[in-house]
């Protein structure tokens, strides 16, 4: 079942007790992660840079659909930007609940998808009444003009406090981020039009008031307040603490 949607891989509910794989590290595994399994070595198709391991790390060479693991080895599975690549999105979250009491998984969402399009990705997803759903890019039609990821990865990250705060207060804007415990709900190529208009009707209202959740002023006066805190504390720790 579904717990939440944390804010990011820094927002998981992992207890310092925890052995915690990581499926698809990849050039930016977590630190947190005890194994990583990566399909790869040498291959950058599916990656942004070379594998890295940390030294505290075990690296286990594995495909995510078929995982050398036994039943339950592991407390938490951390699946980051990963499912949208795979061929059999159900087999390969199927082996995370195998091996593991729970876990997160952050795929780009449609949008994401849209304004930073990438070739080896296979899947377009949502997130709808609390399930992770799925589509072939071609049973959509999933067409990207332009390709903005500098400008939503790199540019205005380092370059705009109010992208900053955006990115902390509609995190679920680009990206899917779903934590769960014992099962994912994971719905592929459903033929129901219910979900099918999500993927290829324009959003109007009703749209974005089942995908976003609303906030009242006060909420959203607060989560952008305390979004800016957090980034003052983290400027502090990096310009004057130096952590």
């Amino acid at each position: 079942m579904k717990l939440r949607n944390p804010k990011g891989r820094d927002d998981l509910s992992i207890q310092r007790k925890y052995k915690v794989l990581e499926v698809g590290g990849g050039h930016n595994p977590s630190t947190r992660s005890n194994v990583i399994v990566d399909k790869y070595i040498y291959n950058n198709y599916h990656r942004s840079g070379d594998l890295k391991i940390y030294n505290n790390q075990e690296f286990v060479c594995a495909d995510g659909e078929c995982l050398p693991f036994e039943d339950k080895s592991f407390d938490y599975v951390i699946c980051c930007q990963v499912l949208e690549h795979v061929n059999d999105p159900i087999k390969f979250v199927k082996e995370q609940q195998r091996v593991a009491q729970g876990g997160y998984i952050e795929t780009p969402s449609l949008i994401g998808e849209f304004l930073m399009p990438k070739e080896s990705h296979k899947w377009v997803s949502l997130e709808i009444d609390e399930k992770i759903v799925l589509y072939e890019k071609e049973k959509v039609q999933f067409k990207a003009i332009r390709d903005y990821g500098y400008l939503f990865l790199d540019f205005l990250p380092r370059q705009s406090i109010g992208y900053k705060v955006m990115q902390k207060t509609h995190f679920n804007i680009l990206s899917i981020n779903y934590e769960w415990k014992d099962e994912v709900e994971l719905i592929v190529n459903p033929d129901s039009s219910y979900y099918f208009d999500f993927f290829t009707k324009p959003w109007d209202e009703g749209i974005c008031n089942k995908l976003l959740r609303y906030k009242s002023i006060n909420e959203e006066f607060y989560s952008s307040l305390n979004a800016f805190l957090a980034l003052c504390k983290n400027v502090f720790r990096s310009k004057i603490l130096k952590v």
